[in-house]
């Protein structure tokens, strides 16, 4: 695919086919990942992997943060927003981006933006390659939880998490905020 087409084309996906997606395609997308910019070309980033036994306790993790979210919402939404953080929505994979951990706000910022990297870059390969990707963090609002199922010291820090998997469908585009750039692009002179 051409990359602008490629990059509008990106979007979230929140419903999956329960077809397995080939370790060479996972490969492929890690590698696309692991060449995206970083701060110092320190390449601060790793990427975990999660199927199986460890999705489902991922699912149960983020199972729980989605009951409490939505407590207040309406059916079917509540019901169709709970199942979607127990299976995350049904992909066969979840990745999950890590990187350094710093004390050092500047370094944690540059160690942070540089996992922001490679996690576009996992969503554009994937696309590419016909899977879907939705970026999360909601899962992070138990991250205590996430880092004993995923064995991340405190050397690591989690930037983020995605389902991948073949759509069920994809979902219609989104209209851009702002689609003729008048109010978010600013010409100094």
């Amino acid at each position: 695919m051409e990359f602008f087409e490629l990059v509008k084309k990106r979007q979230s996906v929140r419903s999956y086919k329960p077809d397995a997606v080939s370790r060479e395609d996972i490969m492929k997308i890690l590698d696309a990942a692991n060449f995206a910019p970083s701060g110092q070309n320190q390449q601060q980033w790793e990427f975990i992997v999660a199927t199986g036994k460890t999705k489902e306790k991922l699912g149960e993790s983020y199972g729980k943060i989605g009951e409490a979210y939505a407590s207040q919402w309406d059916e079917p939404a509540k019901s169709d927003f709970i199942n979607y953080a127990r299976t995350y929505g049904g992909a066969p994979v979840v990745l999950v981006v890590t990187v350094v951990a710093s004390k050092n706000p500047s370094t944690r910022k540059m160690h942070l933006e540089s996992g922001c990297a490679a996690m576009q870059n996992i969503m554009l390969a994937a696309r590419d390659l016909g899977l879907g990707t939705c970026w999360m963090i909601g899962p992070l609002n138990d991250e205590a939880a996430l880092r004993e199922i995923l064995n991340v010291g405190d050397d690591r820090e989690i930037v983020a998490v995605t389902p991948l998997g073949y759509p069920t469908a994809w979902p219609p585009m989104r209209e851009r905020l702002d689609p003729d750039l008048t109010r978010k692009v600013h010409w100094l002179d």
